[in-house]
C-alpha cells in the first residue's frame, strides 16, 4: 500500500548583511514580540475603522443597527420630492375616508330530506332571517357634523342597512339623506361633531398626464387602500352596469390609470396638494388600468343642497337624447354636427316624458337642442351638464333646429322627482 508522502522542506537561514554578520542578534525573542504586538495593534485599528465605516453605511440605508441593550431606528427617507407629497397626502387625508358596508336581513335556509318512495330527495328549507353584509363601497367626510359624500349605487338598496368604519375601526350608523338623480352621488350622515372634511378643489383646471392619487375599501376588503397614477383622459362618457343601478350614463367624467378595484367606489381622488378633484366610480372590465371619476364641481352643488335645503334638488327637462358629432350627423345624414338630438329610448320609451318641461314647451321627437341659455351643446358641454347650472323653475331659452329650420323656444324648468 503506497502513502502519499509530502516532500521534504529544508530552510536556510538567511545572514543579515551587516556588519554584525556572523553574530546572533541580541534577545530574538524580545524582537518577536515586538514585531507581534505591532501586527496586532494595526490589525485592531483597521478593524475600528471598518466598522466605524459600515455602522454609518448600514445607518444611512435606514437599517437598524442591534446593540445588546437597544435598536435604533431611522425613518425612511423619501427619494423624491413627488413621494414625499404622495405621503403627506396620504397621511393627511387617509383619517377622513371611510368604508361604507352593506347590510340587510337575508333568508336562512337548511337542507331537509323527503321520502319519495324508496329514495330521499334533499329539499331547501327556510328557518328564518339573520344579518349579513352584503356589499360594501368607499365614502369620505364632506362636513364636521358628519355628511360622508359616496356612489349612488353604493347606498341604492332602500332595504338595506349602511354602517360607516374610520380608519380606527370604530362604526358608525349611518342614514341616506340624498341621490342625486342624475349622477351617480349620494350623501349619507353619521352622527357627531368635529369630523375632519376633505379639501375640495376643482376638476376645472386639471391636466392630462397630472398625478393623482385614490384611496378606497378595495375589494370591500382591505380598507384605506392607496393606488397612484395619473389623469389619462377627461371628458369622457360611458355607460356604467351593476346589479344593483342597471344601466347608466356617466358623462363628463375623469379617466385614470390609479388602481380602481371594487369596494373604491364612493372614494376620493386626490391631486398631489391634497385637494379632491373627482370621485372613483367605474372601472372598465375589458380593459387594465382604465377608471373613471366623476368631477368634484357636479358633486359641490349636491353638498351645498343637502346643508341648505336637507335634499338634493335637481333640474328638470323631460328629453331623451343623443349628443351629436360628426360621425354621428353623418351616419343620420344631419345637416348639424352638434346639439341633442331628442330620439326615443333603445327599450322604446318615448322621446319626450308625458308631462314634462319639454312637453309644456312644446318640443318634438327629432328635435336638435343646439344651444341652452346661449350656450353651445357639445361632446364636451353636453345639455346634462348646461341642464346642472340650473335650478328648479328657472326659465331659458332653446335654440332648437327642426326641419332644417332654427327657432328659439322659452322653456321653464322642472324639479325632477327622486
Amino acid at each position: 500500500m503506497s502513502i502519499y508522502q509530502l516532500p521534504e522542506i529544508h530552510f536556510k537561514r538567511l545572514k543579515a548583511p551587516s556588519a554584525m554578520s556572523g553574530k546572533r542578534l541580541p534577545f530574538p525573542g524580545l524582537f518577536l514580540i515586538l514585531v507581534f504586538l505591532i501586527g496586532l495593534i494595526g490589525g485592531l485599528s483597521s478593524s475600528y475603522i471598518f466598522y466605524l465605516k459600515l455602522k454609518q453605511e448600514v445607518v444611512d440605508a435606514g437599517v437598524p443597527i442591534v446593540h445588546s441593550e437597544k435598536v435604533i431606528e431611522k425613518e425612511y427617507v423619501p427619494q423624491t420630492s413627488q413621494e414625499q407629497k404622495v405621503i403627506d397626502v396620504v397621511k393627511e387625508n387617509s383619517p377622513s375616508v371611510v368604508s361604507v358596508v352593506i347590510s340587510k336581513e337575508v333568508a336562512v335556509y337548511e337542507t331537509e330530506y323527503l321520502p319519495f318512495g324508496s329514495f330521499l330527495i334533499p329539499q331547501e328549507k327556510k328557518t328564518g332571517t339573520e344579518k349579513q353584509q352584503i356589499g360594501s363601497g368607499t365614502g369620505f367626510i364632506v362636513s364636521e357634523d358628519g355628511l360622508v359624500l359616496t356612489n349612488k349605487h353604493v347606498v341604492s338598496d332602500d332595504t338595506a342597512e349602511y354602517t360607516v368604519i374610520d380608519i380606527n375601526g370604530k362604526e358608525y350608523p349611518a342614514k341616506v339623506l340624498a341621490k342625486d338623480p342624475v349622477q351617480d352621488l349620494a350623501i349619507i350622515k353619521i352622527e357627531g361633531s368635529g369630523f375632519k372634511p376633505l379639501k375640495l378643489g376643482s376638476a376645472s383646471d386639471i391636466q392630462i398626464g397630472q398625478s393623482v392619487i385614490a384611496i378606497g375599501n378595495a375589494l370591500g376588503e382591505f380598507q384605506n387602500t392607496v393606488s397612484v397614477g395619473v389623469i389619462s383622459g377627461l371628458g369622457r362618457t360611458l355607460v356604467a352596469t351593476g346589479s344593483t343601478i342597471g344601466t347608466e350614463t356617466l358623462e363628463d367624467t375623469i379617466q385614470t390609470d390609479a388602481a380602481i378595484n371594487k369596494g373604491n367606489s364612493g372614494g376620493p381622488l386626490l391631486n398631489l396638494k391634497g385637494e379632491v378633484i373627482g370621485i372613483n366610480t367605474a372601472v372598465a372590465s375589458t380593459g387594465q388600468s382604465i377608471g373613471f371619476a366623476i368631477s368634484i364641481d357636479k358633486a359641490k352643488k349636491d353638498i351645498e343642497q343637502v346643508k341648505t335645503l336637507g335634499k338634493i334638488s335637481y333640474p328638470f327637462v323631460g328629453v331623451r337624447y343623443i349628443t351629436l358629432d360628426a360621425e354621428t350627423a353623418k351616419a343620420k345624414n344631419i345637416s348639424v354636427d352638434y346639439g341633442a338630438l331628442i330620439i326615443k329610448a333603445t327599450d322604446g320609451s318615448p322621446a319626450i316624458t308625458a308631462g314634462s318641461p319639454a312637453e309644456k314647451a312644446g318640443l318634438k321627437e327629432g328635435d336638435i337642442i343646439l344651444e341652452m341659455g346661449g350656450e353651445k351643446v357639445t361632446k364636451d358641454n353636453a345639455l346634462a351638464k348646461i341642464i346642472s347650472k340650473y335650478n328648479p323653475n328657472d326659465s331659458v331659452d332653446l335654440k332648437i333646429l327642426r326641419d332644417g329650420e332654427e327657432i328659439t323656444i322659452p322653456l321653464v324648468l322642472g324639479e325632477w322627482k327622486q
